[in-house]
């Protein structure tokens, strides 16, 4: 009884200081106006519309952490950054989030036999938001693959006196198969022909795949819309820029290969070469004794 209290009391301490540490760290959300049709628009087809806090006490629980914590634009940003994915949408990651927070602790709790693996609710909580950050950053590694590729592709086509949504267009449509950051250019493309503006799409884009070099090239292409600039001589000294700067990181990751590679070979490589050299020599004196 007196263990289980304590349970109690501990889940409920912790749960209150991260609530109030998380407050106080959350921006501020801004009230938002009610003469704003489109954000009006906008929130009522959210997914989080799908929350029934009246019906569901998961989804009471997370209609709280959602207000609280300010999570509704940050989880929206999450699920674009990984490719605006059916599944998951940003309720689901909300929900995963607050299972995580329950389920984690409670399993800790019942495999190690001890009341103080309640402390791991926060834990549990950023648990997801772990894991799909690591989906982003692999996706974002795949459209960084070829992107200095598609950028000289894209001064070609440009040179021959085609605009860069037009080149943008040939590279998708010679593409066999698509890339990540092809599909995005597809979409930006689509998003033109719905009646955004190009300078409104570009940005849409290089949010979507938050990756400097793609926002660097937004820039330069904005700049040399509003400036009259030359394109095609901006895209080759910035295509020459990535090269540099793509060589300069592998020469960074040469570097550190020998360093990270210390760890295996002390745990792994290391005792195996001691016991295969060493246990003749040793099955020797046991078996013959010392000749002293």
């Amino acid at each position: 009884m007196l263990s289980l209290t304590l349970m109690l009391i501990l889940l409920i301490g912790t749960v209150c200081i991260f609530v109030a540490v998380f407050a106080l760290l959350s921006p501020k959300q801004e009230k938002e106006q009610i003469v704003d049709v489109a954000a009006q628009r906008f929130k009522s087809s959210s997914s989080f519309s799908r929350l029934q806090p009246e019906n569901k006490w998961i989804d009471r629980l997370a209609v709280f952490c959602l207000n609280t914590f300010h999570l509704e634009r940050p989880l929206e940003q999450m699920h674009m950054r990984l490719g605006s994915p059916d599944l998951p949408q940003p309720v689901d990651i909300l929900y995963y989030k607050v299972i995580s927070a329950l389920l984690f602790p409670a399993a800790m709790m019942l495999l190690f036999h001890s009341v103080w693996f309640v402390l791991l609710v926060p834990l549990g909580f950023y648990l997801p938001d772990l894991i799909l950050k690591g989906r982003i950053q692999k996706r974002q590694a795949e459209i960084l693959g070829n992107f200095s590729t598609t950028v000289d592709l894209a001064a070609l086509i440009i040179e021959s006196g085609l605009d860069y949504l037009t080149a943008f267009e040939r590279i998708i449509n010679i593409a066999k198969k698509k890339t990540i950051l092809e599909e995005e250019l597809e979409k930006t493309l689509n998003e033109i022909k719905l009646g955004y503006s190009r300078r409104e799409a570009l940005e849409r884009f290089a949010n979507r795949t938050d990756v400097q070099e793609v926002r660097s090239l937004v820039g330069l292409i904005i700049q040399s819309d509003e400036l009259g600039t030359s394109l095609v001589d901006l895209l080759r000294n910035f295509s020459s820029d990535l090269r540099s700067r793509r060589m300069s990181r592998a020469e960074k990751l040469a570097a550190q290969a020998s360093t990270k590679m210390l760890f295996p070979l002390f745990i792994f490589i290391f005792p195996t070469i001691f016991i295969l050299i060493l246990s003749p020599m040793i099955k020797g004196l046991l078996s013959q004794g010392l000749s002293f």
